[in-house]
């Protein structure tokens, strides 16, 4: 690791690391020994599952999370944070959870990151210094992003020109930018290629502005850039925002003749400029990079190009013995990276696991995906689908079954339902994560 990539990570990762360098290894021997070990870094939809699952099932198996953060901020449900004025909306503290629950049934929680994999003598380094061995080790790291796949963008824009792909401290920036300018200000939103973490999640959030922006700021308007030349539920998604939206958004789709990817940002100028030179000042730039595989995926030697193969009926490594890959990280095509789909492949590999270390029935397995995007005051959107082991193209991967999708012209109470049972999912995740 180069001396830049050590500054960077320890940037973020504070005083938690002391913390867990002074407390590592009395804590973590004494709770492993003599029991196999399994390691999972990630706190997010996929590891924290796992943990809990993993920890219920198999009670004699040693478990451990690595997550540098004490709490962790839902990215799902965050652009209803943004969205402040819509019925139901979301505070940043209603979003945020903490890993009380894995403690006290016994999951090892460290504080810290990791930061290498050595797959040989099958340990894991923390940034603090502290190694810890595992028999299996879960990867569940989301992504990273590419800052340089955009001229002129970096960490250090991003505080200027926020992404607020990761819910937290960006999404307040975001929002709050977003009401310190102007009232005839303008709003731009540069949307990711494929593929990324929650597919409908751009389209979602110029909704949540743009209902910001006709409550708050009614001279103002919001304008997408979108590299792409489809995106999931564009049929809905264009419907609401013509019908709630009309003069607002400006949404501009790469066709054969435009092309809208953002290639150069000016974060002193707040200056965007198009592939088809297009260029446009904004007041606020909300500017969502390409995406990859966390980097503890790569350095664990896990990672094809950006994303890591996994065996689709066990979500092991297709390159690494006895690691697992889940969530955003993983390439499990059909199934999108999304939070429930994180969720379901996290207990999937607590099944699989239980059934390795500690001889527990293997069940099979049943995943299943479904994200809702409100787009306006109880009119909320939804897809989804099953998903079994199948074959395309030769090889063996997750394929789609019983798909659906919102369609354009649905009535009032379908879609207010839709808004319920997005609730009731949220409630039923953050259990499913963090207890209760």
């Amino acid at each position: 690791m180069t001396a830049i990539d050590r500054r960077g990570l320890i940037k973020g990762v504070g005083a938690a690391s002391a913390l867990a360098a002074s407390n590592f290894p009395k804590t973590i021997h004494a709770q492993q020994a003599g029991v196999a070990r399994v390691v999972i870094i990630g706190g997010g939809a996929g590891g924290a599952t796992t943990a809990l699952y993993l920890r219920r099932q198999a009670p004699n198996v040693g478990v451990t999370l690595i997550e540098p953060e004490q709490k962790y901020v839902t990215c799902f449900f965050s652009n209803l944070v943004i969205g402040e004025t819509v019925e139901r909306y979301r505070t940043l503290d209603s979003i945020t959870h903490t890993y009380e629950e894995h403690k006290r049934l016994g999951v090892n929680v460290i504080h810290d990151l990791a930061v290498d994999v050595d797959t040989t003598k099958k340990t894991v380094t923390l940034i603090s210094g502290s190694r810890l061995p595992y028999d299996r080790l879960v990867l569940s790291p989301g992504i990273d992003f590419k800052f340089d796949s955009i001229d002129g963008y970096s960490r250090e824009a991003a505080q200027i020109m926020p992404h607020a792909w990761r819910a937290g401290p960006q999404t307040t920036l975001l929002k709050n930018q977003i009401e310190a300018m102007p009232e005839n200000g303008v709003v731009v939103l540069a949307a990711p290629p494929d593929p990324f973490t929650c597919p409908p999640g751009p389209y979602e959030r110029a909704c949540m502005i743009a209902h910001l922006l006709k409550t708050k700021k009614p001279g103002a308007k919001l304008i997408v850039f979108d590299p792409k030349t489809t995106f999931s539920k564009q049929a809905v998604f264009t419907e609401a925002f013509q019908k709630h939206y009309g003069g607002v958004i400006e949404f501009n789709l790469t066709t054969e003749v435009d092309d809208f990817t953002v290639v150069s940002v000016d974060p002193s100028t707040k200056t965007v400029v198009t592939k088809g030179g297009v260029k446009t000042k904004a007041d606020v730039a909300n500017i969502i990079p390409a995406q990859r595989a966390g980097g503890i995926a790569r350095r664990a030697g896990c990672v094809e190009g950006d994303w890591c193969p996994i065996v689709p009926e066990t979500f092991a490594s297709a390159k690494v013995a006895d690691i697992y890959v889940i969530g955003d990280a993983a390439v499990a095509l059909d199934m999108p990276k999304s939070a429930f789909s994180a969720n379901n492949q996290g207990k999937l590999v607590a099944n699989v696991l239980s059934s390795e270390l500690a001889n527990k029935e293997l069940f099979p397995a049943r995943l299943r995906n479904t994200c809702w995007s409100l787009v306006a005051p109880n009119d909320c959107v939804k897809i989804g689908a099953n998903y079994n082991v199948g074959e395309r193209e030769g090889k063996k991967r997750l394929v789609a079954f019983d798909g659906f999708v919102s369609e354009p012209g649905e009535d009032d109470a379908e879609r207010r339902q839709n808004l319920e049972e997005a609730i009731g999912w949220y409630s039923a995740i953050v259990a499913d994560m963090f207890g209760g």
